[in-house]
């Protein structure tokens, strides 16, 4: 009996130790993978898409909100001015989530264009929304007032042959930035007014 209760004991400090070195790994090692991530996904996607801006989009970020519903604004100065927003969305894919930058034009009311970050998708099918930049293109120019779809659900965009769901997941996750884009364009506004590069 003696041996069962120094068992237990061990296991259960064993366990206490393994869980604490953890959950101190992940708060000391997140801010770290937030830079990787930066420097290695999220940042090249967002020089591509606001390429010509005269600031440096990557290195001027907005954080609007807090918590859960805090958004990251990226924003790319034009003619002096910040003109273009790039708001981060996520879409349900074929093989799992598909994170997506989705830029928009506040003069135009347009979109600027798209980047795909992260997906899990088939190669050389729903992986073509992030290798082909022919497919991406063609969100540039579509309004933001009207809903963004595939042709096959009445929309403009023709989807990846064989990656229909890609597609629409894709076309989910630039609608969910354009009404995020919506819902903070007030504080938006405020905060670019005094930005000029």
């Amino acid at each position: 009996m003696g041996e069962m209760i120094k068992m237990v004991l061990v296991l259960t400090v064993l366990s206490i130790i393994s869980g604490g070195s953890l959950s101190y790994l992940e708060k000391n090692l997140k801010p770290i993978q937030e830079k990787q991530i930066m420097q290695l996904v999220k940042g090249p996607a967002v020089r591509q898409i606001l390429q010509g801006a005269s600031n440096k989009p990557v290195d001027d970020v907005l954080t609007l909100g807090e918590g859960k519903n805090a958004s990251k604004v990226f924003y790319g100065v034009y003619e002096g001015k910040p003109k273009v927003v790039v708001m981060e969305s996520e879409g349900k894919g074929y093989g799992g989530p598909i994170g997506l930058l989705v830029a928009i034009d506040m003069e135009k009311q347009a979109l600027h264009g798209i980047g795909v970050t992260t997906h899990t998708e088939t190669g050389g099918l729903g992986a073509e929304a992030k290798d082909n930049p022919e497919w991406a293109a063609q969100f540039t120019g579509k309004s933001i007032n009207k809903k963004i779809q595939v042709t096959g659900d009445g929309g403009e965009i023709s989807a990846i042959g064989g990656a229909t769901i890609t597609s629409r997941a894709v076309c989910d996750a630039t609608n969910k930035a354009v009404a995020t884009y919506q819902e903070i364009k007030p504080q938006l506004t405020e905060k670019l007014q005094g930005v000029a590069k």
